[in-house]
C-alpha cells in the first residue's frame, strides 16, 4: 500500500477519498501478493467508499435545504 494510506479516512476530502479508492480498486483487480495485503486493501476501500458516501449524503442534504429555502421564498 502507498503512503497515502497513512492518512485517516475521516480527514479526506471527497476527491482525495475517491482518487484513493480508484487506486485501491485497481490494485485489488491486479491481485495482491498476499491474502493479508488484499484484506488490508479491501478494508481501506470499504472505509474510503463510506467516506465518499458521507460526502455525497452531506451534499444532498445541502441541496435539499437550498431547494426548500427557494421554495419557501417563492411561497412568500
Amino acid at each position: 500500500m502507498t503512503a497515502s494510506n497513512d492518512t485517516p479516512v475521516e480527514s479526506l476530502s471527497f476527491e482525495a477519498a475517491r482518487d484513493e479508492l480508484v487506486r485501491v480498486v485497481a490494485e485489488l483487480e491486479q491481485g495482491s501478493p498476499t491474502l493479508e495485503h488484499s484484506l488490508a486493501l479491501w478494508e481501506r476501500g470499504e472505509a474510503l467508499a463510506a467516506r465518499c458516501e458521507e460526502w455525497l449524503l452531506g451534499a444532498k442534504r445541502r441541496l435539499d435545504a437550498a431547494r426548500d429555502a427557494v421554495s419557501a421564498e417563492d411561497g412568500e
